[in-house]
């Protein structure tokens, strides 16, 4: 298969991330990420397995997330081998309060993610956002 369209899978399943954060709707994690997803939020949690992560999503995002979109602003590919990528996203999310409670007004992040190729398909293998200045 051609780089251009491993690439295009690899940006796909990052993009499934993304829609699935905006429709605050996890149903269909499995579909991109792996069983052993590392996440490690921008206040620093770090959450270990698919189960782990999916439970903290659905608690922020049933709180303070509960209508907060993040809108990738731009998605960079780089392939570290034929079976692993590392994309970074940076992006803006809608204005919200951290439960640190500073108020976030269309903040702006960074978020790197790990991907794999397994079974012939590319999958989230970790995730680390990070704040970054206005």
């Amino acid at each position: 298969m051609s780089s251009i369209s491993q690439e295009t899978r690899v940006r796909k399943a990052v993009q499934s991330f993304y829609d699935a954060f905006n429709k605050h709707d996890f149903s269909r994690i499995s579909e991109f990420t792996t069983v052993d997803w590392v996440h490690i939020n921008p206040l620093g949690g770090w959450a270990r397995g698919r189960e782990a992560v999916l439970s903290e999503l659905q608690i922020v995002h049933a709180s303070f997330l509960r209508d907060v979109t993040d809108t990738p602003e731009e998605i960079d590919v780089r392939f570290a081998s034929t079976n692993a990528a590392i994309v970074t996203v940076p992006s803006k999310m809608s204005p919200h309060t951290t439960p640190d409670g500073v108020r976030r007004e269309n903040q702006k992040q960074i978020r790197t993610f790990i991907l794999v190729k397994r079974a012939n398909q590319w999958l989230i293998m970790q995730d680390q956002n990070t704040f970054r200045e206005q």
